[in-house]
């Protein structure tokens, strides 16, 4: 409150333009005005972003299992996972277009490609890093690979895996608004990303600003559901481990 009514304030007494930066009254205003039409537009991106978010988790800590298993499938396979989170969604956003056509697809697969590298690398790290006694205790009472496997590599990696979706949940959200503003198909309104492209064209700077922070109230809405349940899931864990 301290902070927005300092920049009303500053703002107003320096006659900034309100269509350069608009007092936080107006963004106020604007999301009173369009507050309907920004809620509608963020559980569009919501339920884009939490597709690609889950698919995301499976698939990414599927892919970490298979990186585990040997190092030449790590060399031979590891490099491309690491490409697709160094080159910027940006870059990918028209060519998924290309692949997917316009809409829901397009817009999923932005939010999971940017979000499942973190996955990938977390899972594996904790699939590699599981405690060498508990590898040597587990081959002296000669376990199976896939036992080894789901008794003890797994368990010790869930921790990591968590953290890697934590990070994951706000670029899923990332993704899917890059992912709008290439490929979405404006149906029932578009998302967020598109609500923002739409403001900008109509040249409503309060309600880009009222976009805008949808747009960051879902990232961190991402961020807060999924490290509640992260860390009820490790509660959880350690109960069940504790009783076993």
């Amino acid at each position: 409150m301290l902070l927005g009514a300092s920049l009303e304030i500053l703002l107003r007494t320096n006659d900034v333009p309100a269509y350069l930066l608009p007092p936080p009254s107006a963004v106020w205003q604007a999301l009173l005005r369009y507050g309907s039409e920004l809620t509608r537009a963020t559980l569009q991106t919501a339920i884009a972003a939490t597709s690609g978010l889950l698919a995301s988790a499976v698939i990414g800590g599927l892919s970490a299992v298979l990186l585990s298993a040997h190092p030449w499938i790590r060399r031979a396979f590891y490099p491309y996972a690491v490409f697709f989170q160094t080159v910027p969604i940006v870059a990918i956003a028209p060519m998924l277009v290309i692949w997917f056509g316009y809409g829901l697809k397009a817009i999923i697969a932005a939010a999971f490609i940017v979000s499942v590298f973190p996955i990938i690398a977390n899972t594996l790290t904790g699939l590699l890093s599981t405690d060498p006694a508990l590898r040597d205790l587990f081959r002296i009472y000669r376990a199976s690979p896939l036992t080894t496997l789901l008794k003890l590599r797994i368990p010790s990696a869930v921790p990591h895996f968590l953290t890697g979706l934590r990070i994951a949940s706000g670029l899923a959200v990332i993704g899917a608004i890059v992912g709008e503003f290439v490929a979405d198909t404006f149906q029932d309104g578009g998302g967020i990303g598109t609500a923002v492209e739409i403001a900008i064209k109509e040249q409503k700077t309060d309600k880009v600003f009222a976009a805008v922070l949808m747009a960051s109230l879902l990232g961190l809405g991402f961020f807060a559901v999924v490290n509640g349940l992260s860390q009820w899931a490790l509660r959880r864990w350690r109960i069940a481990e504790i009783s076993e």
